[in-house]
């Protein structure tokens, strides 16, 4: 089955935001190494570098403050290229969350445990991703700090 995107055309001015030749598993691994040493959860990005709801997503991480603070408090980010079954096994170890498009979130704890997947349609507003929907999802499954 097609992985779905709303807007599936390339930009040639838009730079690469997912690696496509990087080993998922690997870069998941690294990320729970750091998530159990910084008492942080897992944020997994499936995507690819054609989906334009991709990029508008990874954009907001990073323009908004509330949103970056929050990432960079309480989240490993790891972005998973699933362009042309790649890291097929990554998508299927994770129940197969790119069934609900692309992007999609997964959320695992600092052990490796799915807590959630969040099919991003759910998030957006019109044309865009709404930053306080998206805030508010990642307040909920951030870690509780002790």
């Amino acid at each position: 089955m097609p992985l779905i995107c709303a807007e599936p055309t390339a930009n040639p001015t838009r730079q690469d935001i997912y690696d496509e030749s990087a080993d998922g598993e690997r870069r998941i691994s690294e990320a729970l190494k750091v998530a159990k040493r910084e008492n942080k959860r897992v944020l997994l990005q499936f995507g690819a570098n054609w989906c334009g709801w991709c990029h508008k997503l990874h954009k907001l991480f990073e323009i908004d403050p509330e949103i970056a603070a929050t990432l960079k408090d309480s989240y490993v980010v790891v972005l998973v290229d699933v362009n042309k079954g790649h890291n097929e096994e990554t998508d299927k170890k994770y129940g197969h969350p790119t069934v609900h498009g692309l992007p999609v979130i997964v959320i695992l704890d600092s052990d490796g445990k799915p807590l959630v997947t969040q099919d991003t349609g759910k998030l957006e507003e019109g044309d865009h991703h709404d930053p306080q929907k998206v805030l508010s999802f990642l307040k909920q499954w951030e870690r509780k700090k002790v």
